[in-house]
């Protein structure tokens, strides 16, 4: 998902202009904001922004993982004895291992796709 580096971005409106389903606003700092829910990964705004303000979500990976473990650590506090953190923190592993097996199928999907589009 493509994001704007609100340091980078000037308020231009290129991106909001090309945007093809109006999911890029400024907001009223002039910044612009992508809405994720209309958001079609076309890539038109990463292409136009002349500041390469937009940028690609792989950058927020480490964030992501960093909010993650918040969350993992703010739920830890529940639970008082050892064997209670433990059994929690496994259900936690389970939960990951499960949203990284969700994501692995639905990349193995996309790809089919993909080499169906190439056979048409």
């Amino acid at each position: 998902m493509p994001w704007i580096n609100e340091d980078m971005c000037v308020g231009c409106g290129v991106c909001v202009d090309e945007c093809p389903v109006d999911a890029i606003t400024l907001k009223e700092d002039e910044k612009a904001i992508i809405n994720e829910d209309e958001c079609i990964r076309c890539g038109r705004c990463h292409d136009v922004c002349p500041q390469e303000a937009v940028r690609h979500d792989s950058e927020r990976i480490p964030q992501e993982v960093e909010a993650n473990m918040a969350k993992t650590r703010g739920l830890l506090k529940h639970f008082e004895t050892a064997r209670e953190r433990q059994a929690f923190l496994e259900r936690m592993v389970r939960y990951f291992k499960k949203e990284q097996k969700v994501a692995s199928l639905t990349v193995d999907k996309i790809i089919a796709i993909k080499a169906d589009i190439v056979h048409e």
